[in-house]
């Protein structure tokens, strides 16, 4: 049975709601992006919801899928102690509407899935590397990251790591 903060949604912005699943005690609402500001204004102004803490916001990688990016936002009620992990699924290049204009806690959690992840939040008012060099290439936390960083020679091939040692041995020896 779905829990009253769940229906209401459902019920308040039809087809808002794309899936819903109950996991470890919370339940998880996955959302399209077009609507994520709508339900996000929905559950931290209705009064018997008031999901008004966002605790964090995250991402993970599906590199394999279209919508390679799941962006998770981890909602509280400080009122009724409840919480919700609420989904959205994006392209690499999809947009994702910012929520720090609705939960200002999200401001610099949204910086940080950009700066790791590369996701594509828009109407953000900072949107820029917290955690990276500004000239950074590349998102760290993504699954085709390269181990090494970018630029550098791949530890998966060993043959190359053995020519570009036998050629650092080499000059140290002239």
């Amino acid at each position: 049975m779905l829990p009253p903060f769940l229906t209401s949604l459902q019920a308040a912005i039809p087809g808002a709601v794309e899936q819903i699943s109950f996991y470890v005690g919370d339940w998880t609402a996955i959302v399209p992006a077009a609507q994520l500001l709508d339900v996000a204004r929905f559950l931290r102004d209705t009064p018997e919801i008031a999901l008004d803490f966002c605790s964090d916001v995250t991402a993970s990688d599906w590199p394999t899928r279209p919508q390679r990016f799941d962006v998770i936002y981890c909602l509280y009620s400080t009122r009724f102690r409840t919480r919700l992990r609420l989904k959205v699924r994006a392209g690499e290049n999809d947009p994702v509407p910012s929520v720090s204009g609705i939960w200002p806690a999200a401001n610099w959690l949204e910086r940080e899935v950009y700066d790791l992840f590369g996701v594509n939040f828009t109407g953000h008012p900072d949107r820029r590397r917290i955690l990276m060099p500004d000239d950074w290439q590349g998102f760290p936390q993504r699954k085709d990251y390269p181990l090494e960083g970018p630029g550098e020679l791949l530890m998966e091939n060993p043959l190359d790591w053995l020519k570009l040692r036998q050629a650092q041995e080499e000059s140290e020896i002239e």
